[in-house]
């Protein structure tokens, strides 16, 4: 076994790692004690082991079957929030949106209001360019952190990315660990109610007290997936234990007991529904895990 002063584990539930409630094991789960500890890990990592990431667990489905490699879960210990200058930040992948959405709440930062409504941490948000009420992480990115598998940690600037709509061109065996942000500087009761007020639209709209992984398909160029799987009546349909959210037609709610199975069969139906009725293919935002 490995040696770290994180904590590690063999054939460890991952289940209640994801929103969804959903997932088999892995074969071995490491929670790096701090940036140093995950180099020290990767040093003595064998190339050949397959690599997943796991942080709010807000954007993934995770296989019945479990996950045959190394989970590496960041979201208790890499946690760091550091002023670099200015308006400058540095902010570690572990960090939870809506926490840095309350710093830049305190720090008086406009930029950052939006991110109480991604429900992920920043690593996630920034290898899928997440957003949320208009707004994209990567219109605030100056640089990121990132680690490969041998260990070697690199700076990399904002536009050395082909950066799109919930995608980014990071390399298969390179991870972020970090994102440098800039974030301009508005007035302290403006946030505060910006984000009340993104918060309140929320709860409104969004299934938030039932077991889901936020969106489940991207958008569609000028229209909204909700939208057409509404339209194709569709909220409420079921499979299993896997439901259509009455609440947002692009939300799968676990009722329970669904499985992956479950819920990837309640995509596909959907998928072929408004494939047939707009001729629109819908693409996954949600990352589907173990099936390779």
């Amino acid at each position: 076994m490995y040696q770290v002063r994180g904590k590690i584990f063999q054939d460890h539930k991952l289940a209640p790692y994801t929103t969804w409630h959903i997932g088999g094991m892995a074969k071995v789960f490491y929670q790096p004690q701090d940036l140093a500890d995950l180099k020290e890990f990767f040093v003595q990592l064998d190339p050949k082991e397959k690599i997943y990431w796991l942080g709010a667990g807000s954007n993934v489905l995770i296989a019945d079957a479990g996950l045959d490699g190394v989970v590496i879960y960041a979201k208790d210990n890499l946690n760091k929030i550091e002023k670099l200058t200015n308006n400058n930040f540095r902010v570690e992948a572990g960090v939870f949106c809506p926490k840095l959405a309350g710093f830049c709440k305190q720090e008086s930062l406009i930029d950052g209001a939006f991110l109480v409504g991604i429900p992920g941490t920043i690593g996630g948000a920034l290898a899928m360019n997440a957003g949320a009420f208009g707004s994209e992480i990567w219109s605030f990115v100056t640089a990121i952190e990132t680690v490969d598998k041998q260990g070697k940690i690199s700076l990399k600037k904002a536009e050395e990315f082909s950066v799109n709509y919930r995608e980014i061109d990071l390399a298969a065996d390179e991870w972020i660990i970090a994102g440098h942000f800039n974030f301009s500087t508005g007035n302290f009761h403006e946030v505060e109610e910006r984000i009340k007020t993104l918060l309140a639209q929320r709860y409104a709209t969004q299934p938030l007290a039932e077991r889901t992984c936020g969106s489940v398909f991207r958008n569609p160029p000028n229209d909204y997936a909700g939208r057409l799987i509404e339209q194709c009546g569709l909220k409420g349909m079921v499979v299993g234990d896997a439901m259509v959210s009455q609440k947002h037609a692009n939300f799968i709610v676990n009722r329970g007991k669904a499985t992956a199975a479950d819920v990837l069969q309640l995509m596909q139906d959907v998928q072929a529904e408004v494939q047939a009725k707009f001729g629109v293919g819908l693409v996954p935002e949600v990352r589907i895990l173990g099936y390779d």
